[in-house]
């Protein structure tokens, strides 16, 4: 049994978090065989989020959004050999100028080759992270990435570095799905809110408090009760989101490497599955 103990961030991001939209994260506890899920955080600013991250001088992240963009993207726009170098690059745009970036470099590629998806998009089933409508991923990456390489932090796999603060890139899809298929459980949209999304975020939460949770993740893991009344209330699935994001970061905490094969493309990133 594995008795290192670790703080744990998941976090639900966004590329403009506000007071109606803030960003999520909950803090958790890694020791021994079970994963203590507490406190709950919000920020309504990137400022006030960075200095959050910059207080603990050790822990360990999973966020939710593509730390990376996609080889073909970078080595057509010529961003650099390095994560470092196109992600700095970027950093030094504005948000339109990146927007309007990816939307020349669409124009005139055939349908089927004007967002590409990285090798661990294919696998997790996810979005291409050149997506700057609908699941603004792209912003999000815009937004979080420079700002997560300029504090210094590890990002692994794609900039590793000597500080005990470590960055994962997560999917919560990937344990939702697991436990309720892919039925709904959430909406920002008031129009689309339903009692059945609650009753699914409900389900979520009742199968993860489950015994039976340690044979898929290798520890127990114990929701407060307030976090958990917090959980079921948000129709956006914010907070069940970085709850699931902090049990996916433990997770990956606790294997060889966290979980990242040594083959994964270094330039793209990697999502930790589960």
């Amino acid at each position: 049994m594995l008795l290192i103990e670790m703080k744990v961030y998941g976090i639900d991001f966004t590329s403009a978090p506000s007071r109606t939209k803030p960003i999520a994260c909950v803090e958790a506890q890694i020791e021994a065989d079970v994963l203590n899920i507490e406190k709950f955080h919000q920020f309504v600013s990137f400022p006030s989020f960075m200095d959050f991250l910059q207080r603990s001088p050790s822990w360990i992240a999973g966020v939710d959004f593509p730390l990376g963009q996609p080889r073909k993207l970078i080595e057509n726009l010529q961003w650099g050999k390095t994560w470092a170098e196109y992600v700095s690059l970027v950093g030094q745009m504005t948000k339109q100028e990146f927007v309007e970036t990816l939307n020349q470099y669409r124009q005139g590629r055939e349908m089927g080759d004007r967002e590409h998806l990285r090798q661990t998009d294919r696998i997790a089933g996810a979005i291409s992270p050149m997506k700057v409508y609908g699941v603004p991923v792209g912003k999000m990456f815009f937004e979080g990435a420079p700002r997560l390489l300029k504090a210094g932090f590890s990002i692994l796999p794609c900039h590793p570095t000597a500080d005990p603060r470590i960055v994962l890139e997560i999917y919560p899809a990937l344990v939702s799905r697991k436990l309720i298929g892919r039925q709904s459980y959430k909406s920002d949209d008031k129009r689309k809110q339903t009692a059945a999304m609650r009753h699914f975020r409900q389900e979520i939460i009742n199968q993860l408090k489950l015994p039976i949770a340690k044979e898929k993740y290798d520890f127990f893991i114990q929701i407060s009760d307030h976090l958990t009344r917090e959980a079921e209330q948000d129709n956006s699935g914010d907070t069940l989101d970085a709850i699931l994001a902090a049990i996916q970061t433990a997770w990956a905490f606790r294997q060889p490497n966290y979980g990242i094969p040594e083959t994964c493309d270094r330039l793209e990133g990697w999502i930790c599955n589960l």
